[in-house]
């Protein structure tokens, strides 16, 4: 199998997964193309393996939650000289099993190894939990 990496993203200010679907619906969200995306400043040195097969893995209110194929990354301009990367995701929202995490700032990699598994078909639609219930079930492993 050939190497890939994902990335790892806080979705500051979403309150959960819906919330974060709703926002990527919206024009702003969206390349030319009507694919979701998200704006950042830096650009992945790993490159070649983030488009290998990687996602972006979105942390809510504390947890991993969801996540998202990477499509590609386009070269943003917004008139002020300085380069942005759009990381072009593939529309529909992913649910995993919650995974606490801490704050960070920007993105970061997120090896295949560590990333949360997919939530079981038919487990999607199950009640969310409140975050701090999910985060507290999720440390002693229970999620």
């Amino acid at each position: 199998m050939d190497k890939f990496v994902h990335l790892i993203k806080l979705s500051v200010g979403t309150e959960d997964v819906d919330d974060l679907a709703a926002w990527q619906a919206t024009p702003h969200a969206k390349t030319a193309d009507g694919l979701p995306r998200h704006v950042t400043r830096m650009w992945p040195k790993r490159e070649d393996e983030v488009l290998n097969g990687g996602s972006i893995y979105w942390v809510i209110k504390g947890l991993v939650q969801c996540r998202q194929r990477i499509l590609r990354l386009d070269e943003v301009d917004r008139g002020d000289g300085i380069r942005r990367c759009a990381i072009v995701l593939e529309p529909g929202l992913i649910r995993t099993a919650a995974a606490p995490k801490r704050p960070f700032q920007g993105w970061r990699y997120l090896a295949p190894g560590d990333a949360p598994p997919d939530l079981r078909p038919g487990r999607e639609a199950d009640d969310v939990l409140p975050p701090e219930l999910a985060g507290a079930l999720a440390e002693i492993g229970v999620l």
